[in-house]
């Protein structure tokens, strides 16, 4: 048990526990964070995505800041990115990689429009995630359709 904690204070991911919520929360707020404007709509998305699903049954809400700060931090090291998968990939299911996908989908859509750096997060969200192409378009076509404006 000693040797584990060692381990964990030397290596920079694992100095972050994260929760498979932990996960989907840094990836929503990448995504709003993604081209340097964090909207009103979005940030409504997310806090409403943790207030109401399932999957968030259980989270302490007070970790939204920690990870809001977390993916603040990272995006202000040049391999920051890198690093944000390193820690998703580390520590989310599988078995929730799609609705990791469906969630960033709906926070990039939130706001009716999705820019160039969204698009680009959205597509390194799809290859770190290894999602199947056909699936990953179903929950881009499902984003949009929710968030279709009349």
């Amino acid at each position: 048990m000693q040797d584990t904690i060692t381990r964990s204070d030397t290596n920079d991911t694992a100095a972050h526990p994260m929760s498979a919520q932990d996960c989907l929360v840094a990836l929503m707020i990448a995504v709003s964070a993604s081209d340097e404007d964090i909207r009103t709509a979005e940030l409504v998305k997310i806090q409403s995505a943790v207030n109401n699903l399932p999957i968030f049954a259980e989270y302490d809400v007070d970790r939204m800041n920690v990870m809001a700060q977390l993916v603040f931090d990272l995006f202000e090291q040049e391999d920051g990115l890198d690093a944000l998968f390193g820690l998703i990939r580390n520590n989310l299911p599988e078995r929730l990689n799609e609705t990791a996908y469906a969630l960033s989908c709906d926070v990039a859509a939130a706001d009716g429009k999705l820019g160039e750096a969204e698009l680009r997060l959205l597509e390194e969200i799809r290859y770190e995630l290894d999602l199947d192409r056909l699936h990953a378009a179903a929950i881009e076509r499902g984003a949009r359709a929710r968030h279709m404006r009349g």
